[in-house]
C-alpha cells in the first residue's frame, strides 16, 4: 500500500527531528572541532585520517604534483604538517580538471518530479550510481507504489549561455529494482531507459561509490548539486565545512533548501561522500523548531522560515554496508552489482548463497562461525560450478606443446575452489595473449599450458566444521573476522602478517584509526591495519583479511602445506624446461615447490606476480627460510602493482633474493590484483614468451 502525501510529510519531518537529535547529541564533539578550528587547526581530525586523505587526494589526481612539491618543500615540514598542507592545497588550489569533472558529476543529478491530481510537482533530487540505478532519500521515495508516480528529469538546468537546457525525462522502474531504509533515509530505484535507448548511466554518466577510507576529513569543504525548492539545478560550492562525522551520518554547514533532499555530497575530487537528507533545525529548550525570527515554527510557515543551523548527510559507507546485507534474488543482485567493485557489492552479491545453501565459512572458535566473505576472485573471468563435486584435479598441456621439451605452468592463488581449472587456464592465457599482441609477439594456445589446481584442497582445509551457530555477514565485520583468524592462527602469526603489511604500506605507528568502510565504528587491534590497507589499495577489507588468513594457514600448518604441494605435483611435468608463472598465494607455493622438483625438470624462468614474498612474516616461513635465490632458477621476474595490497613489500629489495628483474606495472582501476591484468602488460608477456623457444 502506498504512503499518503500526509505520511510523506511526516517522514520528512521525522528525518529533520532525528537529525536535530543527533546534532544535539554530538554538541560536545562539534564544540571540540569548532574550538580547534578557531585556534587555527585547519583540519581537526586524527593523524591517520589526515594521512589517508592526503594520500587519496594525490592518488586521485586532486592536485598537480608540481604544485604540491613546490609548496610543501618551500618550508621544512614534518609528515603530519605536509599531509595537512596537501589537504589545504586541495581546498585552495584546484587543477583545471576541477571544473569539467564537476560538470561531469552534475550531469548525473536529476530532479525527481511527482505526478499528483493531473499536475507535475518538483519533489526532490536523485543521482545515478550505476548505469540503471538512482539514489535518493527514503522520504522522497518511501515505497515502490509512490516511486511509480514519479519520474526523473535530467538536464533540468541552464546552459553556459543561461538558456534552458533540453530536459530528458525518464520513468522510474521500481519493478526492476527498489530498496529503501527509513533509518538511513535512502532509496535506490531503477530508471527505465527511453524507448529503444541506452540505460541512463550511458547517457549522463554515473557516480562510482566507494567504501574506502580517505574521502574527507573534519574541516574539509564539500560541494552539493541538487534542485533546491524544485528549481533548476544549482550547486552549493566551497562555502561549507564538515563539522562532525558520526557512525552513519555527517554534519556540514553547506547551504541547502528542502528540494536538495536526495542530493549527492561531493568532496573536491567529486567523489560522493554522503547522501544529503535533511537540514538541522534550531530548537528551543522545549524541543520546538524555531523560525529565523526566533519564534516557534508552526505548520504553514514553510520550510524556508525555519532557522537551519546545519545540514546532515548519510555516509555512503553505511548505505553500502546496508545494501551488502540485503537478501535479494539473483536478478536484483546482478542489478546491484552494476554499481561496481569500489562499492564491494559485486563481491558481496556474487558470493551470496543460493536459497537453502549454507552461507558460512567455519572455524573452530567456540561460539563463532565465519560467513563467506565478499572476496575478490583472483581470476577476472571465472566459471562457477553449476552442480556436482567441486573440481580437484588440474589440467595438463598436450604432449606436443613447445616441442614436448618445454613446459609453461600457471600456478594460481587462493579462492578458486568454485572455478573450473580449464576456464581459469583459458582466462590467464587470454591475458597473456593480450600482452603478447601488444608486444607484437606470437600468441599461445591454452591447450599448451599446464594448470595445476589446489583450490578445492585449500578451501576444504581452511573451512573446518564448527558446531557453533552461524553469524550472518551483517553481524560480523572484516575486522571481527580477522580477530577470529588471529585466534585460530596455527603459529600465532596472523596478526604479525597484517600489521607488517600495514606498516610497510605507510601506516603510522601511533594514533587512532581513520574509519570509513564496512568496519566503521568497530574497535579492535586489527581494524586499523585492515582499514589502512584497504585505503591504500584496490582491495576491500574482507579480501585482505581472508587472503592473509589463507597465507598464514598454508605457512603455519605443515599438513595444509603438504596437501597443497601434493595437489600441485599431481599436475606437473616430469622433465624438460620449466617456465613457472605464479600469482598471489601461488608465488609462495611456487617458491616451496621449487625445492621439490624432480632432477629432470629444469626451471628456466620464474615469474611471480602480485606476490606477498616481500613480507618477512611470509619469506621467513618458506621451506627455504628467509629471502633467498630460488633454487635452480636461471631467471626470475617479479611483477607488482603499487595499488595491489597483496604485493606490499615489493619491490623485493633484500640482497639475499639474488639477481632478479623487478617490473612495476600500473594495473587498471579495481583490477590491481588480477592476474590477467599482470599478464596483459607487454613487458611481462615478453619475458614469458622469450623463455619459450617454439
Amino acid at each position: 500500500m502506498s504512503v499518503t502525501d500526509r505520511s510523506h510529510q511526516e517522514l520528512h519531518e521525522q528525518a529533520a527531528d532525528e537529525a536535530a537529535r543527533r546534532y544535539q547529541d554530538s554538541a560536545a564533539e562539534r564544540e571540540r572541532v569548532q574550538g580547534r578550528l578557531a585556534a587555527g587547526v585547519r583540519f581537526p581530525d586524527s593523524p591517520d585520517a589526515l594521512a589517508v586523505r592526503a594520500d587519496r587526494i594525490l592518488d586521485r589526481g586532486g592536485l598537480s604534483p608540481s604544485a604540491v612539491v613546490a609548496d610543501i618543500h618551500r618550508d621544512a615540514m614534518n609528515l603530519p604538517d605536509a599531509n595537512e598542507r596537501i589537504i589545504d592545497l586541495s581546498n585552495e588550489l584546484q587543477a583545471w580538471s576541477f571544473l569539467p569533472r564537476g560538470v561531469r558529476a552534475g550531469a548525473t543529478v536529476a530532479r525527481i518530479t511527482l505526478r499528483r491530481d493531473g499536475r507535475e510537482l518538483p519533489h526532490g533530487t536523485g543521482f545515478l550510481v550505476s548505469p540503471r540505478l538512482m539514489m535518493t532519500n527514503h522520504h522522497v521515495l518511501p515505497d515502490e507504489s509512490f516511486a511509480r508516480r514519479c519520474f526523473a528529469e535530467f538536464n533540468a538546468q541552464v546552459t553556459a549561455d543561461n538558456l534552458p537546457d533540453t530536459v530528458v525525462r525518464m520513468e522510474l522502474d521500481p519493478g526492476t529494482f527498489f530498496a529503501a531504509d527509513r533509518r538511513l533515509d535512502f532509496a535506490l530505484v531503477a530508471v527505465a531507459p527511453t524507448l529503444d535507448g541506452p540505460p541512463p548511466g550511458e547517457i549522463f554518466g554515473w557516480n562510482r561509490l566507494s567504501v574506502q577510507i580517505g574521502k574527507l576529513v573534519l574541516g574539509e569543504k564539500v560541494n552539493i548539486i541538487g534542485h533546491p525548492s524544485g528549481r533548476l539545478k544549482e550547486i552549493a560550492l566551497r562555502d561549507n565545512a564538515v563539522l562532525v562525522r558520526l557512525d552513519d551520518f555527517v554534519h556540514y554547514t553547506t547551504d541547502t533548501e528542502p528540494g536538495n533532499s536526495g542530493s549527492p555530497v561531493f568532496n573536491d575530487q567529486w567523489e560522493v561522500v554522503a547522501l544529503h537528507h535533511s537540514g538541522v533545525p534550531k530548537k528551543d529548550d522545549q524541543g520546538r523548531v524555531l523560525r529565523k525570527d526566533g519564534r516557534p515554527w508552526q505548520q504553514g510557515d514553510g520550510d524556508d522560515a525555519i532557522d537551519w543551523v546545519a545540514n546532515e548527510g548519510v555516509r555512503i559507507s553505511s548505505i553500502l554496508k546496508h545494501l551488502a546485507g540485503l537478501d535479494l534474488d539473483p536478478g536484483r543482485r546482478a542489478v546491484l552489482a552494476e554499481m561496481g567493485p569500489d562499492t564491494g557489492l559485486d563481491q558481496a552479491m556474487t558470493t551470496a548463497p543460493a536459497p537453502g545453501a549454507q552461507s558460512q565459512r567455519t572455524t573452530a572458535v567456540p561460539g563463532v562461525t565465519i560467513p563467506s566473505a565478499p572476496a575478490v576472485p583472483e581470476a577476472a573471468t571465472t566459471a562457477p560450478r553449476t552442480g556436482g563435486e567441486r573440481p580437484r584435479a588440474g589440467v595438463r598441456a598436450r604432449a606436443t606443446a613447445f616441442g614436448g621439451r618445454q613446459h609453461l605452468v600457471f600456478l594460481h592463488g587462493r579462492d578458486q575452489q568454485e572455478n573450473v581449472p580449464d576456464v581459469l587456464r583459458r582466462s590467464w592465457t587470454a591475458g597473456l595473449n593480450h600482452g603478447l599482441t601488444l608486444a607484437s609477439l606470437p600468441t599461445l594456445d591454452p591447450e599448451d599450458v599446464w594448470f595445476p589446481f589446489y583450490g578445492t584442497t585449500l578451501h576444504a582445509l581452511s573451512g573446518r566444521e564448527s558446531t557453533a551457530a552461524p553469524v550472518g555477514l551483517d553481524q560480523l565485520s572484516a575486522a571481527a573476522a580477522a580477530e577470529v583468524f588471529a585466534a585460530q592462527s596455527p603459529t600465532g602469526s596472523y596478526e604479525q602478517l597484517l600489521h607488517e603489511a600495514a606498516v610497510r604500506a605507510g601506516m603510522p605507528q601511533n594514533g587512532p584509526a581513520a574509519t570509513e568502510g564496512f568496519g566503521s565504528g568497530l574497535v579492535g587491534v586489527l581494524h586499523r591495519p585492515l582499514s589502512w590497507l584497504a585505503a591504500k589499495s584496490d582491495l576491500d577489507e574482507w579480501t585482505i583479511a581472508t587472503f592473509l588468513r589463507d597465507v598464514d594457514l598454508y605457512l603455519g600448518d605443515s599438513a595444509v602445506r603438504q596437501a597443497v604441494l601434493d595437489s600441485v605435483m599431481e599436475t606437473m611435468p616430469a622433465g624438460g624446461e620449466l617456465v613457472l608463472v605464479t600469482h598471489s598465494l601461488g608465488t609462495v607455493v611456487g617458491m616451496d615447490l621449487l625445492t621439490r622438483l624432480p632432477e629432470g625438470l629444469d626451471p628456466v624462468l620464474l615469474v611471480t606476480a602480485g606476490s606477498p614474498l616481500g613480507l618477512d612474516g611470509v619469506n621467513e616461513r618458506l621451506l627455504a627460510r628467509g629471502p633467498h635465490q630460488p633454487p635452480r632458477v636461471r631467471d626470475w621476474v617479479n611483477v607488482w602493482c603499487p595499488t595491489d595490497a597483496v604485493a606490499i613489500g615489493c619491490p623485493l629489495k633484500d640482497e639475499r633474493w639474488g639477481k632478479l628483474s623487478q617490473l612495476a606495472v600500473s594495473n587498471g582501476r579495481d583490477r590491481a590484483h588480477k592476474m590477467e591484468e599482470y599478464l596483459g602488460h607487454p613487458k611481462a608477456a615478453q619475458e614469458i614468451r622469450g623463455a619459450l623457444r617454439v
